[in-house]
């Protein structure tokens, strides 16, 4: 098997996260923010603020950008790059099946 094959981490109902907000989820040792944008889509980034460790997950979000709940720097949802000058956070493919959420990570970590 390659190291950098895909595989897909269960993460729960997409009916687990509101419309308009975020989720945090444990994941192979590292916390993962999922957000269910108004439009339906779905993203995923780091939910560590790197400023100060603020909840990432707990932030406001449109279509394109997610804001820190405790000092308000921002991040394209997409890119995870800063849109305040603070380092990029990292971004991770999410996707829906059904109504199931499934976070792929390279190498199968879980």
């Amino acid at each position: 098997m390659s190291v950098d094959a895909i595989h897909d981490i269960p993460l729960g109902s997409i009916h687990d996260i509101p419309p308009g907000e975020g989720r945090a989820f444990a994941v192979g040792g590292e916390t993962v923010a999922v957000f269910r944008l108004r439009d339906g889509s779905v993203r995923a980034t780091s939910a560590v603020c790197p400023h100060r460790g603020g909840p990432i997950a707990d932030g406001q979000i449109d279509l394109k950008q997610i804001v820190c709940p405790l000092h308000l720097y921002a991040w394209d949802l997409t890119t995870g790059c800063s849109l305040s000058g603070q380092p990029d956070i990292s971004v991770f493919s999410v996707r829906v099946d059904g109504d199931r959420l499934y976070l792929a990570l390279p190498g199968g970590a879980n």
